[in-house]
């Protein structure tokens, strides 16, 4: 959104009037996210002074996730899909009434339009992991993407246990959903599904390995189940053989989403910056819900 100045007031001033719903503190984020840029400068200083003439533009995708109480960023966002940058520690759906990224932009968008807002997940990201994240704002635009869902490219960032013994390789397996829900590589059969992940070593840091994961397929737990088979399971995923010594946010991160628009076809590719602290071990517990 791009806008002229007519009068001399402070950017702060100037967003109050714009967005009177909005409390102060969240324009404040909008500052602090680098979202405001006065001709075509970026300014972050609440008490900047506008003058007549000033050009102050606002990114739209930034100003969503402000106006909206989001806790997390919106990457690009149009008429027909919205893709989020997911926290760790929050489902990306729930069956049990639970708080999921679905139902905070379902009902925000409610909030924000005051009428039912629909929005579909088109994938999954894992509760534990975070990163780049699909929804589509219609059934057809879901539909559309999950027919060409083979046309995605999606890359992880994983920091692993170890080093694999080799520098870049594919895995593939039929994995299966045990007790538990836990997932394991199985034989074929009616209820294991075939699964591939590509792999390549970044670099390693103290022992350990940071890859870049392309998977091939979609299944549940595919990554973390494949990195387990070569001996390399994912830092803090216990549950797939990495050390419980201490409680540790799961090293397993979304960063980059490729796929063509549901619209007109053209190839979209958003990014996520790894996490602050992603390759950073302490001998102490963490938390990140």
């Amino acid at each position: 959104m791009k806008t002229r100045i007519t009068k001399t007031l402070t950017l702060i001033e100037f967003l109050t009037e714009q967005y009177p719903d909005s409390p102060r503190t969240r324009i404040k984020k909008l500052l602090k996210n680098g979202a405001i840029s006065v001709n075509d400068k970026p300014v972050s200083l609440h008490s900047f002074l506008l003058r007549p003439g000033d050009k102050i533009e606002i990114k739209r995708q930034a100003w969503t996730a402000v106006r909206s109480g989001f806790t997390f960023p919106v990457l690009y966002e149009d008429d027909q899909v919205m893709v989020i940058d997911k926290p760790p520690g929050r489902p990306t759906s729930s069956t049990d009434g639970s708080l999921s990224i679905h139902k905070i932009i379902s009902e925000s968008l409610e909030n924000m339009t005051r009428k039912s807002s629909g929005i579909y997940f088109v994938h999954r990201l894992d509760k534990e992991v975070s990163g780049v994240l699909l929804f589509a704002k219609t059934r057809k635009a879901m539909e559309t993407i999950k027919d060409r869902w083979k046309e995605t490219g999606k890359h992880y960032y994983a920091f692993v246990e170890g080093i694999p013994e080799k520098s870049e390789d594919t895995i593939k397996s039929w994995i299966a959903e045990g007790r538990y829900q836990k997932v394991h590589s199985a034989g074929k059969g009616d209820n294991a599904r075939y699964a591939v992940t590509h792999y390549r070593v970044i670099r390693t840091i103290k022992g350990n390995a940071l890859l870049d994961i392309q998977t091939e397929t979609g299944q549940k737990n595919q990554i973390r189940v494949h990195l387990s088979d070569i001996g390399c399971p994912i830092i803090g995923d216990w549950k797939y053989g990495a050390s419980d010594k201490f409680s540790r946010r799961i090293r397993l991160h979304a960063y980059s989403l490729s796929f063509p628009h549901p619209g007109d076809g053209r190839l979209i590719t958003v990014t996520s910056p790894m996490p602050k602290g992603f390759l950073v071990l302490k001998n102490k517990e963490e938390r990140y819900k």
